[in-house]
């Protein structure tokens, strides 16, 4: 039996362990990812939801910024949700050509959650759970939008970078890590 692809998910904080169980059930291998050493081998990397100001500091401390650039520059899939859109956008790692506004929909109290048509997604709607959520205030001319909540853009996709303001890895349609997944496959061809 030929093992499934090694996705890294970034582990300096926020919820990173329910984004390994859907990989994992999904057939990928998947390892935590803390420190530089962590990244060797990867061939696709989840950036979850959680803190932003505080994963992107764990991030400069632990040397990560350059070395999760050179991974997207190589073509590897990444997967930034909720908190990891925000960490992908160009005031922070500058992967996708997108400016994101934190706590968009507002505070915790103001979490929520929506069914999103995804034009290029089969089977109807995704259920998605809103917490604290971004949305994307600004995007180049390579970024396709994908879904939007009351006009705002909610998911989008560059090349081999895919970001949603929500948390898909809280619910049980799978469907938008499969796509991660079949991208990093692509990638590992």
């Amino acid at each position: 039996m030929v093992a499934g692809p090694l996705v890294g998910v970034l582990a300096l904080q926020g919820a990173f362990a329910a984004h390994r169980r859907v990989m994992e059930e999904l057939g990928a291998r998947t390892r935590e990812v803390r420190v530089v050493a962590d990244l060797e081998g990867v061939d696709g990397l989840v950036l979850p939801g959680g803190e932003s100001t505080t994963m992107s500091l764990a991030v400069e401390r632990e040397g990560l910024a350059e070395p999760i650039r050179a991974l997207a520059a190589r073509g590897a899939p990444l997967l930034g949700t909720c908190a990891g859109l925000i960490m992908l956008d160009r005031e922070h790692l500058g992967v996708m050509d997108i400016l994101a506004r934190r706590n968009a929909f507002g505070r915790q109290v103001r979490s929520f959650e929506a069914d999103l048509e995804f034009l290029d997604l089969e089977g109807g709607p995704v259920h998605a759970v809103f917490i604290r959520a971004p949305w994307i205030a600004e995007h180049g001319p390579g970024v396709e939008l994908l879904a939007s909540v009351d006009g705002h853009p909610v998911a989008a996709r560059a090349g081999n970078v895919t970001v949603l303001s929500f948390h898909p890895e809280l619910g049980t349609d799978t469907r938008l890590h499969e796509r991660f997944l079949a991208d990093v496959r692509a990638f590992t061809g």
